[in-house]
């Protein structure tokens, strides 16, 4: 993820007073009049002749848009733009490309920095003290921005290489020419003027809250029944969401003992949600826990703990307000309209559209009816996460648990493995060294995740949980579907043609390609699937887990939305918002298909508190990904993977012409997921 961009390209900003609360400095505000601007325009005109109109007014419009007082009078803007406007294209390409090159320094090395010095909360580096907490928080980019408005960088950039609304982008996608598009990014750098402690504080609570998630560890050797006996390995320690969903995926084959196991893991998580869970069984083996009576012993004997008290909602409201006080310095003056019509490019009302209309397909409750009958029981809450349709699901995962043990016992020999996993997946030897070359794994405290580079030189990281036993197979899932992520990241970085179009429209295209990988990963252990009803339970497979996945993402969006109508919400109100929204959407669309109402279930992502207005680019890829496997069915895997990796980062409806030759839709995987059900059902 790129995150030093994000707070970078923040969205327009218009002519609005950047009011500063520190006693002794002068307030900003805006400065320049519409009769400058026009002026200035006029003046220009004079001094170079027949250039384009267009990009004289919008350039001129741009920079005064972010002019303060504190940079100069009118008079001196009017001067800085006519000595600085380019009107050779020779010249404004030369400045492009060393404007280019500056930027992938910058956005580089504090890539690297923000990398190194998160290494301590990332990776298992001992034990963590509020040093490592303070230099983790630290964001050394944040005053980047301000600093290249001071020095009018900024203003130079801007003025030259004006800022394109998301409509201009679309209405223009297909005449602009490869450059073009990369002029249009360019102008997405200088858009807004947010203070840097803003931008610092964003970058603290964001830190704080990967640390909470990080650190969510549930001791599941100390989970108990009502007779008081333990179901799962004594040393198994799993994270909070993303390992609790995984181990009740790995007992589908288990029959009623598996349902068993599955519903305890469902009380746990029902205990997170509501935060009855006892404070002291986090992160914590020292005590024995009945997650369905919420009893807690100590040597077999009942003792008495604390809830957690809504520490989980505290920290969605401390990213609310860190991310609120950026509003002001932005027309999208929302963090919502900033993911969406900002960073994602696809407005938050169009998604919500999207995802209402999936969810009320007809093919969900065929699709709930087939899964019912091949699990021999009526559907419960967890069935969300049905494994049913992958090849994995009839193989005991001890099997698979000794398999990656095995070959994986650590992080070293994973990352020698990985030139050789895309040689199997069709890459060349050169192509497969190439970017084996430039990804490095780690073992990761959490769940693990993928961190790309920013600039030619330095290598993405792969990070995924390994035990001192070795890697088992939810951690080896995981590894795959970042490793998905690296790669994406690296073509993306060294194949594009351009610097300013590196990566990809939003984080579903990368998510896509995650999960593209992620479907592979037996075939990577060479466990071949030969049966016939292969493809459609794939299909079937990604129907259901996008079914799930827009659920989750529509409660993000409304909690967030619910957020800015009720800003001094406190912890306790949040979470009685959030559990009533997860109740509400379930009952809408997930209880005529499983029978059940009233299931808060929706709200136990963890990415609702460490990755804000994060969830619907899982969706958004789950969608892509289909297309794109539609299309990969007639074509070369790992050739056209690095095609449509070195497409970069224009609009997301323009990549996926550019690419596939249709836009985001969900009409293909509505009709092959009836289809694939009706197959499977005869």
């Amino acid at each position: 993820m790129r995150k030093f961009l994000l707070l970078l390209t923040l969205p327009l900003l218009l002519a609005s007073c950047c009011d500063s609360s520190d006693k002794g400095k002068t307030k900003e505000v805006a400065n320049i009049t519409d009769a400058t601007v026009q002026s200035t325009i006029k003046s220009i005109s004079e001094k170079h002749a027949g250039i384009s109109s267009d990009m004289l007014e919008r350039g001129v419009k741009h920079a005064a848009s972010l002019w303060r007082n504190v940079d100069g009078t009118e008079a001196d803007f009017k001067v800085f733009c006519k000595d600085h406007f380019i009107a050779d294209e020779a010249t404004k390409e030369i400045m492009f490309e060393k404007v280019s090159r500056n930027l992938e320094v910058l956005y580089g090395h504090f890539n690297k920095i923000s990398l190194d010095l998160q290494r301590p909360l990332h990776e298992p580096m001992g034990e963590i003290i509020d040093v490592d907490k303070a230099f983790g928080g630290y964001s050394a980019q944040s005053h980047l921005t301000e600093d290249l408005y001071r020095n009018k960088l900024a203003f130079n950039i801007a003025l030259n290489f004006p800022y394109y609304t998301l409509t201009e982008k679309e209405a223009n996608a297909s005449s602009w020419t490869r450059k073009e598009w990369a002029y249009a990014r360019m102008g997405d750098v200088f858009t807004s003027r947010v203070p840097a402690e803003i931008l610092q504080n964003v970058s603290e609570v964001g830190s704080a809250s990967e640390m909470y998630i990080a650190n969510y560890n549930i001791h599941m050797g100390q989970l108990v029944d009502a007779d008081g006996k333990t179901h799962f390995p004594k040393d198994m320690v799993l994270l909070s969401h993303w390992n609790l969903r995984d181990e009740i995926k790995s007992h589908y084959s288990k029959g009623a003992e598996g349902v068993k196991l599955q519903g305890m893991v469902y009380e746990v998580m029902k205990r997170i949600i509501d935060q009855t869970i006892p404070a002291d069984v986090i992160n914590n083996g020292a005590y024995q826990w009945n997650p369905s009576t919420n009893e807690t012993f100590k040597d077999s004997k009942a003792v008495t703990l604390e809830s957690e008290q809504n520490g989980r909602y505290q920290q969605i409201i401390n990213n609310f307000h860190a991310m609120r006080q950026i509003d002001a310095y932005s027309p999208l003056n929302t963090a919502v309209k900033r993911a969406f019509a900002g960073g994602m490019e696809i407005t938050q009302a169009d998604a919500e559209a999207l995802f209402v209309e999936f969810m009320a397909a007809e093919e969900l409750k065929q699709v709930g009816e087939l899964i019912k009958k091949r699990l021999g029981r009526d559907l419960q809450p967890w069935d969300i996460w049905y494994d049913g349709f992958k090849a994995r699901s009839s193989i005991d995962e001890d099997a698979l648990n000794k398999i990656t043990r095995t070959r994986y016992p650590d992080a070293k020999a994973l990352d020698a493995d990985l030139a050789n996993l895309l040689l199997k997946l069709g890459f060349t030897q050169e192509k497969a060294d190439f970017l084996a070359e430039r990804i490095d794994v780690d073992a990761a405290r959490g769940s693990g995740h993928a961190w790309g580079a920013a600039m030619k030189g330095e290598t993405a990281h792969l990070r995924t949980r390994i035990p001192e036993t070795g890697m088992d197979y939810k951690g080896y899932n995981i590894a795959i579907h970042e490793f998905g992520h690296n790669v994406e990241q690296t073509i993306s970085l060294y194949d594009v043609d351009y610097y300013m179009l590196n990566g990809v429209p939003n984080t579903a295209f990368t998510e896509a390609l995650a999960f593209i990988f992620q479907k592979r990963d037996l075939e990577l252990l060479d466990m071949k699937n030969d049966n016939p009803e292969k493809e459609a339970l794939q299909t079937l497979d990604n129907f259901w887990s996008t079914y799930e996945i827009m659920g989750v993402s529509l409660l993000d969006q409304r909690m967030w939305l619910w957020l800015y109508d009720n800003p001094d919400a406190t912890a306790d109100q949040l979470k009685v918002a959030v559990e009533k929204i997860a109740v509400d959407i379930w009952n809408e669309f997930y209880a005529p298909v499983f029978g059940i109402k009233d299931q808060p279930i929706l709200a136990i992502y963890s990415h609702m508190i460490n990755s804000p207005i994060y969830l619907s680019n899982y969706a958004f890829g789950h969608l892509i990904q289909f297309q794109v496997e539609q299309y990969l069915k007639t074509a070369d895997f790992a050739p056209e993977v690095e095609r449509l990796f070195k497409i970069g980062s224009i609009t997301p409806n323009a990549w996926m012409q550019a690419g596939l030759g249709e836009n985001i839709s969900i009409t293909s995987i509505i009709e092959e997921a009836g289809k694939a059900a009706e197959q499977l059902a005869n």
